[in-house]
């Protein structure tokens, strides 16, 4: 494969692993699961290698996978992501063991905390130190995935599977990443998960902040799963429009609002991939050289439907 990567370099070599976001179906579908099960057969047949489902107030991302996995053969599965508050680290261990079980070893654990307001205010947490927090979370859920038990007592967490079986029959230990921006996450994404997953890191951020942070902190190679908006068309600065106005919360969020000054970007719409198929190969190369070892794309929000199936064949001919 031979493709532009900068201006006039051109560099030859495969593609990354590319994944979809699943589009959450509204309150308006008359059934979520067939509406993601849709999705899914569609990702599929265009030659996506796996998609990824977010975990909101509504339907629960590891149940969906779960039903997902025995109504679409062979395609990976992974949350992007889902959080850790409303699920002790038994619980977690627990479903997405289940998910492994009945994937065959398909799932990708993406894990992540709340942003400090949301967390206090759905959850009731006050959620002071973060990573502290993750930390001592991975401290308990690793063992339950790789060992089926577990003894930890933290300062924010304890987990004592003493006496039970914490193992699914049929499982295997899932990829764990941690949605990890900052400096401190990535330090405890490379020390005790298998890698980090990004939103809103553009490649100058990946290559000068991600990579280095993690890196330093793993043991062995991470995995750096990055996710961006993207919309395959012939009328860029409609789509970008559409992108500046469905993004613009996260320029008001600090963690994604540090990412988009690392990148200098001015708003959201300025990291995402908007463009024809060119340009995407394009950018999905430059985000390799940068250190991305597996991407994403996130078209909620920013294609028209012909768009998104023009992206889905764009997306499916690379990973392809």
């Amino acid at each position: 494969m031979v493709s532009i990567v900068r201006g006039d370099v051109v560099s030859v070599g495969g593609m990354i692993p590319i994944g979809l976001a699943l589009v959450p179906p509204g309150p308006e579908a008359s059934n979520a699961i067939d509406v993601l099960v849709g999705q899914v057969r569609d990702a599929a047949a265009a030659g996506i290698g796996s998609v990824w489902l977010g975990q909101q107030y509504d339907l629960d991302a590891l149940t969906a996978l779960a039903v997902l996995a025995v109504h679409v053969p062979g395609i990976g599965l992974g949350t992007a992501v889902t959080v850790t508050h409303s699920r002790h680290p038994i619980t977690m261990s627990s479903q997405a063991q289940t998910v492994q079980a009945a994937s065959g070893g398909r799932l990708t654990l993406g894990l992540g905390v709340l942003h400090r307001r949301p967390v206090a205010r759905r959850f009731g947490i006050d959620l002071d130190g973060p990573a502290t927090y993750m930390r001592e979370y991975l401290c308990a859920l690793r063992p339950l995935l790789r060992d089926g038990t577990v003894v930890f007592e933290g300062d924010m967490i304890t987990a004592d599977t003493s006496g039970f079986a914490g193992h699914v029959a049929g499982s295997t230990p899932p990829v764990v990443l941690v949605a990890a921006l900052g400096t401190a996450m990535l330090r405890v994404a490379g020390e005790l998960a298998d890698g980090a997953m990004t939103w809103m890191a553009g490649p100058r951020t990946i290559e000068h902040h991600i990579v280095p942070a993690i890196t330093a902190a793993a043991a062995g190679a991470p995995q750096v799963a990055v996710s961006l908006p993207v919309c395959v068309t012939d009328h860029p600065e409609e789509a970008r429009r559409r992108a500046a106005a469905h993004l613009a919360c996260y320029a008001e969020l600090p963690s994604y609002r540090a990412m988009l000054d690392h990148e200098g970007a001015t708003n959201p719409a300025d990291v995402a991939i908007i463009g024809d198929e060119r340009h995407l190969e394009a950018q999905l190369h430059r985000l390799a050289d940068a250190g991305a070892t597996n991407f994403i794309a996130n078209t909620t929000g920013i294609t028209t439907p012909a768009e998104r199936d023009r992206t889905l064949q764009a997306l499916g001919g690379l990973a392809g």
